[in-house]
């Protein structure tokens, strides 16, 4: 209880003093309303964004893991990931050109140089329409209702997964982890951290493609509520 305290006291004086700059855990993202919205700006004075998916990374990723994010956001993840297994072993894919200067920020921020494509990784190549929102946080390529359809290129992950050759997925896509993980050769895959979401796709969707996973020789390592799933 006392941690909880001095956490709200901690997050009341950073909403005061409204730093541009927050650490957690080692790592340093801006926090300047010219780069990010509100929204992100309070999870990270609250020092909570993204903990489900960095707790998950923390303890999977080794030194020698090649890993593909799909939906960098901010960046946060994918230096998280870049901090264990070094930034040329971290390819990111994010669709929205606002975050890639936000991205490039992040990561100089840490001294280091993002393997970014500002694209779309869906299940075909070419032109696809993606939903962008201005909380940036429900962005999707399924219609949400958050934002108007805009035409963005996409890479096939079929296509990427071969070429790049992960050795661990990273993925956080608003719902479309469904058909993403069900087309692509996963056979070299050796773990895979997903954000599930529900509340999107509903929880049958979710349990079909968590079984399929297992079909495919995964196994539930770990999971943060109903979200945060850690499969090897």
């Amino acid at each position: 209880m006392l941690t909880d305290f001095v956490q709200k006291i901690a997050y009341k004086i950073r909403r005061k003093i409204q730093p541009g700059t927050i650490v957690i855990d080692d790592i340093k993202v801006t926090a300047e309303l010219d780069y990010i919205p509100f929204g992100i700006r309070k999870q990270l004075y609250q020092k909570n964004y993204e903990k489900g998916e960095l707790t998950l990374v923390r303890r999977a990723l080794r030194p020698d893991d090649r890993v593909l994010e799909v939906g960098a956001g901010i960046g946060f993840i994918s230096l998280a990931c870049a901090k264990i297994c070094g930034p040329e072993n971290v390819l990111s894919y994010e669709p929205n050109p606002a975050m890639k200067r936000v991205i490039e920020k992040n990561y100089a921020l840490n001294g280091l140089i993002p393997n970014l494509r500002n694209k779309v990784l869906s299940v075909e190549a070419g032109e696809v329409e993606f939903y962008f929102s201005d909380n940036v946080l429900s962005s999707s390529l399924i219609d949400r209702k958050h934002g108007d359809a805009t035409k963005v290129q996409a890479d096939a992950i079929s296509e990427v997964v071969n070429e790049y050759d992960p050795t661990a997925i990273v993925m956080d896509v608003e719902g479309a982890e469904i058909e993403l993980l069900r087309n692509c050769n996963l056979s070299n895959i050796s773990k895979i951290m997903i954000e599930m979401h529900p509340h999107i796709v509903g929880m049958e969707q979710i349990e079909a493609l968590s079984q399929y996973l297992i079909d495919n020789g995964f196994k539930l390592e770990e999971q943060l509520g109903k979200r945060y799933l850690l499969l090897k």
